[in-house]
C-alpha cells in the first residue's frame, strides 16, 4: 500500500528550481519544469553520481556532474552515453503549497 509524503513546499522549489530530498531512505532530486514538479532519484544509472549536482542543460534536461550523461528529469529517460539504463521516477502531487512525493513504507 502507498502513501503521499510532503516532502517540500512550492516556496522550496520556484521554475527552474531543484532540491534533493529524502524518501523512504532514497535520495531524490525534485525539478520545476515550468510549474510541473518532476522527481526521479537522485543516482546516476553509470556510475551512482549526485544527478541534481549536475547542470541543467535545458528546463528538462540534467548532465550528471561526473561523466555528463544526459537524464530527462521528468521521464527519467538515459538520453547519452556513458548511461545507458534509465533513472527510477516517482509519483509526485501537489495539493495547494505543498508537494508530496509517493511513499510505499
Amino acid at each position: 500500500m502507498s502513501t503521499f509524503v510532503k516532502v517540500a513546499t512550492r516556496k522550496e522549489l520556484p521554475p527552474g528550481g531543484r532540491k534533493v530530498v529524502e524518501v523512504d531512505g532514497i535520495a531524490v532530486a525534485l525539478f520545476n519544469v515550468g510549474g510541473q514538479i518532476c522527481a526521479i532519484e537522485d543516482v546516476c544509472t553509470h556510475d551512482g553520481g549526485p544527478l541534481a549536482q549536475g547542470v541543467l542543460v535545458s528546463p528538462q534536461i540534467i548532465a550528471c556532474p561526473r561523466h555528463g550523461a544526459e537524464f530527462h528529469v521528468c521521464t527519467g529517460k538515459a538520453l547519452t552515453l556513458p548511461a545507458i539504463e534509465d533513472v527510477e521516477t516517482f509519483p509526485v502531487k501537489v495539493e495547494g503549497e505543498d508537494i508530496l512525493i509517493e511513499s510505499f513504507f
